[in-house]
């Protein structure tokens, strides 16, 4: 009998639930009532005047939620995130769950949403993985609009000389729309601008979404706004959006956005969603504006970073907790079973086999991404998200291997069981924080040379032997050190399946390595974004999109989303 035939549906669970008014959540967080902008009665917008009334209170502790390199089997990343939050609420600890926002394009394509799974979700789901409060569609406009102010200005005459050739600056679009890579516009006469060669990237990849992860309030995002370069002009220099006197107008287009959201999970624990940059082909963490305010709202800040540890994790210990200034006090690294499985030559259709071999072939997956944290110096615990085709002896065998590496684990139920089903893991994260010594330190100084960190990164995080650079790589890096951008920390876009930049190369590959084919500037986000591999910045739809299931009943509930 398929054990899964009876099983309630993630969109299921979350629609039987009784939600309380946002008020209420925000009450148990002694939010005040101007500092709250509902947005109906299940969601509402946060005032960033909270920081300031709150500037001195000390800030609670950030833990941060990992993983291994994701397979088609599912980790449960989100899931455990959720339901380590609602546990930590159950042992009478403040806690604050700190996530980012799902975007369009992977919930209508192959991937899940962003708001966990089972008795571990943040709701209202349906509302979280479509339009929400409307964040990403602000940012999708505000990326669109600087597009068009910039064809205006060539049309126009072209004050700033600049060098059609050298447009960097990319339309977006929220949906995965691989017929958009590459475009030309301006075609059909003078009165319809200048032509050129575009393409648009998916919104979540705009510099102008990680600069909104990465502002710590509303001057600082327009500050951060105006160093953009979208060009070169005909001598070869940077053209920004202060040159073309954009700053302002995006800033406007951004200043509701720029607060954070607050929901609840299904047991009433209060999640703040905000931001949602992907790990793969972005810097994959949640707004620095959000996990602050969670900091200063509650005594723990459970948060989540895209991907697999040598992503998300790396982005997140390298570039955000550097740049907000703050130190994590441990990372949880979620595996499953059903995935070390995969990562050691099984296939998805024999997952359900008991395959003790298997899993243990696939485990230096895990192993590897421990290694990583601990080289960051941050105590850690794995988290082992259980699933109902596990058996005893793989889970023994996993539970044993990781005692005798003398890795602190914690098994998880939490698909199933909520909160509860995570005690054991908040129990051991607690006490990992109040035994382990915290010598958290990002693995490089920003003054290292640009093919330094990349080196570095790709050594320590990935186990590469080195990095290769494209010739072209190698002009940008001495363009970019002739320009004073070499001082910033880099962003890998990588495939989120494989520690390599070969998706095919699973579990823990050996003999590699790492080819990076171009360089991005991010100057207003702050860090440079080398493409490795053949990384694409605009994915494209599955054959069978997860659109053709989604629907919506006679009486206006959706129907669906997983």
């Amino acid at each position: 009998m398929d054990l899964t035939s009876k099983v309630k549906s993630d969109l299921e669970i979350a629609q039987e639930a009784k939600m309380k008014p946002i008020k209420d959540i925000a009450t148990q967080l002694d939010i005040q009532e101007h500092e709250l902008e509902p947005y109906g009665h299940y969601k509402a917008k946060l005032s960033l005047e909270i920081m300031n009334r709150l500037h001195t209170k000390k800030d609670g502790k950030v833990i941060l939620v990992t993983a291994i390199n994701p397979t088609a089997a599912g980790e449960g990343k989100s899931t455990v995130t959720v339901g380590l939050g609602q546990a930590l609420n159950r042992l009478d600890k403040k806690a604050i769950i700190a996530m980012r926002e799902p975007s369009l394009g992977p919930v209508m394509g192959i991937k899940g949403g962003a708001a966990g799974g089972g008795y571990s979700q943040v709701i209202p789901m349906e509302d979280i993985n479509l339009h929400f409060t409307g964040d990403l569609h602000a940012i999708t406009t505000a990326n669109n609009a600087l597009a068009a102010l910039l064809d205006n200005h060539i049309h126009q005459g072209n004050a700033l000389r600049i060098d059609t050739r050298k447009i960097t600056w990319k339309r977006v679009l929220d949906m995965n729309d691989r017929a958009l890579r590459q475009v030309v516009v301006g075609l059909g006469g003078p009165t319809q601008g200048v032509p050129r060669e575009d393409g648009f990237d998916i919104t979540v990849a705009s510099e102008i979404m990680a600069i909104f992860c990465l502002a710590t309030d509303t001057q600082d995002l327009k500050r951060r706004l105006a160093r953009i370069v979208v060009a070169y002009n005909m001598d070869n220099e940077p053209v920004t959006v202060q040159d073309l006197g954009a700053e302002g107008a995006l800033t406007l287009l951004l200043k509701d956005a720029i607060k954070p959201n607050l929901v609840q999970t299904l047991e009433h624990t209060p999640a703040i969603i905000h931001g949602g940059p992907f790990a793969n082909i972005a810097h994959g963490c949640n707004s620095v504006i959000a996990t602050k305010m969670a900091a200063k709202l509650g005594d723990y800040v459970v948060t989540e970073a895209g991907f697999g540890a040598d992503l998300g994790a790396e982005k997140f210990l390298n570039i955000k907790a550097r740049m907000a200034d703050f130190t994590p006090e441990a990372v949880v690294v979620v595996a499953t079973i059903r995935a070390l499985k995969m990562h050691g030559g099984l296939a998805k259709d024999q997952l359900k086999e008991e395959n003790v071999q298997a899993l243990l072939g696939g485990i230096e997956n895990l192993k590897k991404h421990t290694e990583t944290i601990e080289a960051f110096g941050v105590p850690y615990v794995v988290a082992i998200n259980r699933f109902i085709t596990d058996t005893d002896a793989e889970g023994e065998a996993l539970l044993s291997w990781c005692k005798e590496q003398g890795i602190p684990v914690a098994l998880t139920e939490v698909w199933e069981k909520g909160g509860e089903g995570g005690l054991e893991l908040a129990k051991t994260v607690l006490d990992v924080m109040e035994k382990e010594t915290n010598q958290f330190a990002p693995l490089y100084d920003v003054s290292d040379s640009i093919a330094s960190k990349a080196e570095t990164i790709a050594k320590v995080v990935y186990g590469a032997d080195g990095v290769e650079f494209s010739a072209k790589a190698q002009k940008q890096m001495k363009q970019f050190e002739q320009n004073g951008w070499d001082n910033l920390p880099i962003c890998m876009a990588k495939t989120q399946y494989s520690l390599s930049d070969d998706q095919t190369k699973l579990g823990r590959p050996s003999g590699f390595t790492i080819s990076i084919r171009e360089f991005r500037p991010s100057i207003g986000a702050g860090f440079l974004v080398a493409l490795t591999g053949s990384i694409m910045t605009m994915p494209g739809l599955p054959k069978q999109p997860a659109a053709l299931k989604m629907d919506v009943d006679e009486d206006g509930k959706a129907v669906g989303i997983f």
